[in-house]
């Protein structure tokens, strides 16, 4: 056996022993509904978070919303623990953890300057660690969802990060990380990502470049951020939904894509990255979508999955308008009246 060969057997199995020792799949008790999320998932730091248009508290407010809407009761709610350096290293390399320790890194990573002239130690908790309790809601989701159906993370869908770089206020590879996990404690091999995100997910798609056990399907407007190419190269199920698309049209194109999924690939697993930045009015996004159709699109993924009997995990990832939370708990509410999730 060549040096390198021996080489990448040796990381595979040191991958394999810290997602074997990993402390983030735990037993969920029964009392608890298949929804993740923590307080910590909400950055809040001198007004900083308000430099991003991103809504950082958007998390806590779904949440919110579920409860007094008397769809979810608080202490039902799964709270995940903190990933830890070890869990990162699953994907991450140690340069891009170490890299993290810099704040000017993190700022440009959170698009946010001024993170760069604070002192790394509060970089950390006020703005990573929000991060890295998130990607243990993502991971522990697929322990989550093969047991209940499906799970929601209320949070997660950094799909601008990958393993060696991040962007577009993506710190971590949480859906990388997640499928890797589910590789080894879940015992499954094939994995569809159904990225609805209105932006290309090229972190992921970098991650499994040449993997043939994941299968992306990504519906992305092709004329704003990140403009990646060559991950690009790397979907295999391109759709692309250019600035301007109507609900309708949307829609058509939504229930395309997922027949030539069904027939393209079978998979175990689904990780649906349910972005709202396709809403019409998001600054980003572009899209036309109304806050019913981001509901029909949800329905129509969740359905994808159980009429299939495949788990599925779903992530909010981006959306731009303080409306994102209500359109998101509204649509959470959709999925429990139509008895696609149990949240009571």
């Amino acid at each position: 056996m060549s040096s390198s060969a021996s080489k990448a057997d040796d990381l595979e199995t040191l991958k394999r022993r810290r997602i074997l020792s990993s402390k983030l799949y735990f037993d969920v008790p029964p009392s608890k509904v298949p929804l993740i999320y923590s307080p910590s998932y909400d950055i809040s730091f001198l007004g900083i978070e308000k430099l991003h248009p991103f809504d950082s508290s958007k998390w806590g407010r779904i949440c919110q919303f579920l409860v007094t809407d008397g769809f979810l009761r608080k202490n039902s709610i799964v709270e995940p623990l903190e990933s830890t350096k070890d869990d990162l290293l699953v994907v991450h390399s140690e340069s891009y953890l170490n890299s993290l320790k810099r704040s000017s890194s993190v700022a440009v990573i959170v698009e946010v300057p001024p993170v760069a002239v604070l002192p790394n130690c509060l970089v950390q908790q006020k703005v990573l660690r929000p991060f890295r309790k998130q990607v243990g809601g993502t991971i522990l989701a697929a322990k989550l969802a093969q047991e209940r159906g499906c799970a929601i993370n209320v949070g997660g869908g950094f799909h601008h990060c990958s393993a060696e770089r991040g962007g577009g206020f993506c710190v971590f590879a949480d859906i990388s990380l997640c499928i890797h996990f589910a590789f080894v404690r879940l015992n499954i091999s094939r994995v569809m990502i159904i990225d609805l995100d209105a932006h290309q997910g090229n972190g992921h798609e970098m991650d499994f470049a040449n993997d043939r056990r994941v299968y992306i399907l990504d519906m992305y407007n092709p004329q704003i951020y990140p403009l990646d190419y060559e991950a690009r190269r790397y979907i295999d199920q391109k759709v692309e939904v250019p600035t301007g698309t109507s609900t309708s049209e949307y829609l058509t194109k939504l229930d395309d894509a997922l027949e030539v999924a069904s027939r393209n690939f079978n998979p175990e697993l689904i990780i649906y990255n349910a972005g709202t930045d396709i809403l019409d009015g998001d600054p980003l996004g572009r899209l036309k979508i109304s806050p019913e159709g981001i509901g029909m699109r949800d329905e129509k993924v969740f359905r994808f999955a159980k009429e299939r009997s495949i788990p599925l995990v779903m992530l909010t990832s981006g959306g731009y308008m303080k409306s994102s939370a209500r359109v998101i708990a509204d649509s959470i509410i959709n999925l429990s009246k139509k008895a696609l999730i149990e949240l009571q």
